[in-house]
């Protein structure tokens, strides 16, 4: 497939999320949707009305047996992943689902291997990754410039979407796990977690999660549909200085501290005072990096293109797409377990 030619698309699922992804595909020259398929004939009259040259079927089998579709966007529940995935890899289709890539490590797994053999991209739509912020802060870590890290902090939450098909850690945590696999360059060991359902039997509404990364880093994060107040913050705390990631901050969404204690040795003899007790600590100044906004699902969809023309490994290939699925996994038993610390599978 020749750098110059545009990707046939088609969009499985016209809900919430898959109107921002027709939008983003129907891009020519690099790409156009050729046909979006779901269930519900309402959301179909909707996409004909905004897009009335793009095709509309109800069954997702009609695009996998149409050889002018190049590639096949996933946007539908998450049980239906791993179905869905397997029969368009089976088709010769590339593929980009959205996130989580399945409900099970073997799954993801196998969907993996699959599309190595049929030399077809998979890609896993964790969009924070193309979050130019969240990026940044990825050469921050890297480059030192928050020494040894200690802990991160993550916290998720908003009142709804309420889902039905999986739990808030599912749903949410799994944007706080692609962040912190991506900044720590790995993934966790362990996990223990609790969580409280209140409006529909059986699905967690909120999840506080602790993950144990290699080198001594801990992970904790809270994941909540069933809170009055929207937040996206994470806080990294390092030897050398600290950072906060606010998503919810277009124009500050990154800030670093330069705090730190200043010795970690020498304990006074006898401390009387706030005064003598902030002594122990060196506070600097605070830093507000210039970031451009983007647009990261822009972005996503650009790299999936790209690496359809080009061959390229994406950056949220399967195999990133598993081991998430496998966090989540420890964090399921650990809930069914009254918060036991369970191991992560690795690959």
């Amino acid at each position: 497939m020749g750098a110059n030619d545009s990707i046939r698309v088609a969009v499985i699922g016209a809900g919430h999320w898959g109107p921002n992804l027709i939008r983003s595909f129907d891009n020519p020259p690099a790409s156009a949707v050729r046909t979006v398929v779901d269930r519900d004939g309402a959301r179909l009259a909707q996409v004909r009305g905004r897009f009335p040259h793009i095709q509309v079927r109800e069954e997702a089998d009609q695009v996998f047996a149409d050889k002018d579709v190049d590639a096949v966007v996933i946007a539908t529940p998450t049980s239906t992943h791993y179905a869905l995935v397997k029969a368009a890899l089976a088709a010769g289709k590339h593929v980009l689902v959205e996130k989580p890539i399945t409900t099970r490590g073997e799954e993801a797994a196998e969907l993996t291997e699959l599309a190595a053999r049929a030399g077809r991209v998979l890609m896993v739509g964790h969009i924070f990754l193309f979050n130019q912020a969240v990026q940044r802060v990825r050469g921050y870590i890297e480059g030192g410039e928050l020494g040894r890290l200690y802990y991160v902090s993550m916290v998720r939450t908003n009142l709804g979407p309420i889902r039905m098909d999986v739990n808030a850690a599912w749903d949410l945590m799994s944007h706080d796990i692609s962040i912190a696999n991506y900044w720590l360059g790995g993934q966790p060991e362990s996990a223990s977690a609790l969580g409280g359902n209140w409006i529909n039997a059986g699905i967690h509404d909120a999840v506080f999660a602790t993950l144990s990364y290699p080198n001594g880093v801990m992970v904790n994060v809270h994941a909540s549909w069933l809170n009055p107040r929207k937040a996206r913050d994470i806080t990294v705390a390092g030897d050398k200085r600290m950072l906060v990631f606010d998503d919810m901050s277009l124009l500050e969404p990154v800030r670093i501290y330069d705090k730190q204690v200043t010795d970690k040795t020498t304990k006074p003899a006898f401390v009387d005072s706030f005064a003598s007790f902030r002594a122990s600590v060196r506070e600097g100044d605070i830093t507000i990096p210039r970031i451009t906004t983007g647009e990261p699902l822009r972005a996503e969809c650009d790299h999936f293109i790209d690496c359809v023309k080009t061959g390229k490994t994406p950056v949220t290939g399967g195999r990133e797409g598993a081991a998430i699925v496998r966090a989540l996994e420890a964090i399921e038993r650990s809930i069914r377990n009254k918060g036991r610390q369970e191991p992560v599978k690795q690959s």
